[in-house]
């Protein structure tokens, strides 16, 4: 009779039935483990306030920590000061990104969904030049957003800084430190004197730095954390990178969510993650004590038989919750959102006519835009959108003349012979290139004899050309002993040829020397020399 009334004194949440609720028309209960809606009003398990238990979670000492509470909705970078609570710590200013207004860069896209709500916020480390009327990269261009905290961190007492860090394309987001700095007063904030190059908190006073991680990640979130023990009393603090100089030459930009700062035995009960959330291994756990019973939840209504610290959700994404149930207690944990990240991307490629361009299973021949889901190294789904360029091939028509002893070149290829030749070059996207080449050659007639007497034949010496000469520049001619007999420089050449004498006097016959330079239609002036026989 004892061990009866004993038991009819526990509480009724002990056994995973509450208590009937006052004034509750069937008299009939939810019972909150079942997956059913027992009283009937459309309400299962936790979504019924008959199954209300208290939430086992830390409480952040951040002000709004995942930047849900708005004074304002972001309409472009660096309205910090919409967030609620928070502070634009340094001169380079950070971006607040809200679902209701400015949702990011374009060219740096926030990894989606969130992990905690609507908002989130966004830094860089280290500015690239040719932006923002800076033409040199700026190294110390470090953005930070600070807040003062609801309650101080104590000295001596161990804390739990929790986060998630967002990251962009690789280039963009590369493997960094990320650190968290705290001030033993509000009045820190804002830090640098308005100085952009200030760098981070501790190159001034008042700040120490308590903690950092190192990180990396490509189109995702990541769940980070930093433990430590502060040395004296902390009521600020401020985040972002570390004090390392960033000498860029591309932007480095990263993002924050859901901040969490606690002492470090407010996290004992917090679902966690086992391997990556698009693994098939991919489960939920929680820490495990005899004293306690276990039941977890999906969307708020029970899975029976899921009664262990550990459950395998692996491509069941939802909302998780575990209740716990103890002596004299109830207590349900913080929602943990499963979601299988899609992770999108953007490529353009460029292939030769007639060649075919590998995008997953298919085989593209034509431009156009395509989207493919491929699988990442980690099993999650990645949708690529890419812009296909078919370069046609490329043909062109080529005439052209070379003088005697030249020979024209194609790329590799030389030419010396009138005729039609085909060449097939590389372009720069390495395509084929067919030339049809049509060369001939440079006509031009030199007399080996002339006779300056008068009868209207052959009487004067000069140089005759065919299709594309342009001009004779100068003529000279010289006796056998070197001396200059006539010269034509300046007067055109076509015209003066020379009519065999020397000073107004007949010249001596017998072989003469001739040294001509002549211009032809590709611009080219060219050499000649050779004798000529005068006659009498």
């Amino acid at each position: 009779m004892c061990i009866l009334l004993y038991l009819s004194m526990l509480p009724a949440w002990f056994f995973g039935e509450p208590a009937p609720a006052a004034g509750h028309p069937s008299g009939i209960v939810e019972i909150c483990d079942n997956g059913l809606d027992d009283d009937a009003d459309g309400l299962i398990d936790l979504n019924d306030p008959d199954c209300g238990c208290p939430l086992v979670e830390p409480v952040s000492l951040i002000p709004n920590p995942s930047f849900e509470g708005q004074e304002c909705c972001p309409s472009n970078r660096s309205q910090m000061d919409c967030a609620a609570g928070w502070i634009q710590a340094s001169t380079p200013t950070t971006d607040y990104l809200h679902s209701c207004g400015w949702m990011g860069w374009e060219d740096l896209p926030v990894p989606l969904p969130l992990p905690d709500g609507e908002g989130c916020m966004g830094f860089r480390d280290g500015r690239a030049g040719g932006g923002f009327g800076q033409e040199q990269p700026q190294p110390n261009w470090k953005e930070y957003a600070g807040a003062c905290l609801t309650a101080p961190l104590r000295a001596g007492v161990y804390y739990r800084f929790e986060f998630f860090i967002g990251f962009t394309h690789r280039e963009n987001s590369p493997p960094t430190i990320l650190s968290f700095f705290g001030a033993t007063d509000c009045a820190a904030l804002p830090f640098g004197e308005g100085r952009a190059d200030f760098g981070c908190p501790t190159n001034g006073p008042g700040w120490m730095q308590l903690g950092s991680v190192p990180i990396q990640g490509v189109n995702q979130w990541k769940k980070e954390e930093i433990s430590f023990t502060p040395p004296v009393d902390i009521y600020a603090i401020a985040i972002g990178p570390n004090c390392t100089e960033n000498p860029a030459d591309v932007s480095y930009y990263y993002f924050f969510d859901n901040l969490v700062l606690a002492e470090q035995k407010e996290f004992e009960f917090q679902v966690s993650a086992v391997d990556n959330p698009c693994s098939e291994t991919f489960s939920l756990r929680i820490p495990y004590r005899d004293t306690l019973q276990y039941q977890w939840y999906k969307d708020g209504i029970a899975l029976p038989g899921e009664t262990a610290p550990e459950l395998e959700v692996a491509g069941q994404p939802g909302n998780y919750q575990v209740r716990l149930l103890g002596p004299g207690s109830c207590r349900v944990t913080k929602i943990y959102q499963y979601r299988i990240p899609v992770i999108k991307s953007e490529a353009s490629a460029s292939v030769c006519y007639g060649e075919p361009y590998a995008f997953g299973s298919r085989m593209l021949r034509e431009s156009g835009v395509y989207y493919d889901t491929l699988r990442t190294a980690e099993n999650c789904d990645s949708i690529v959108r890419l812009s296909l360029e078919v370069l046609e091939e490329i043909r062109d028509t080529v005439s052209a003349r070379i003088f005697e002893g030249e020979h024209f070149r194609v790329g590799p290829n030389r030419y010396s012979r009138p005729g039609s030749y085909t060449a097939v070059l590389p372009s720069r996207q390495g395509c084929d290139s067919l030339v049809h080449l049509i060369l001939d050659t440079y006509k031009l007639y030199i007399p080996n004899a002339f006779s300056p007497n008068g009868d209207g034949r052959n009487d004067t010496f000069g140089l005759f050309g065919g299709e594309g000469l342009q001009e004779v520049l100068r003529l000279r001619v010289f006796d056998r002993w070197g001396g200059l007999v006539f010269e034509s420089a300046g007067q055109g050449g076509l015209q003066q040829a020379w009519d065999g004498t020397v000073g107004g006097r007949a010249a001596a016959p017998g072989n003469y020397a001739y040294q001509a330079i002549i211009l032809f239609d590709d611009g080219k002036e060219r050499e000649v020399a050779g004798s000529v026989a005068l006659l009498r």
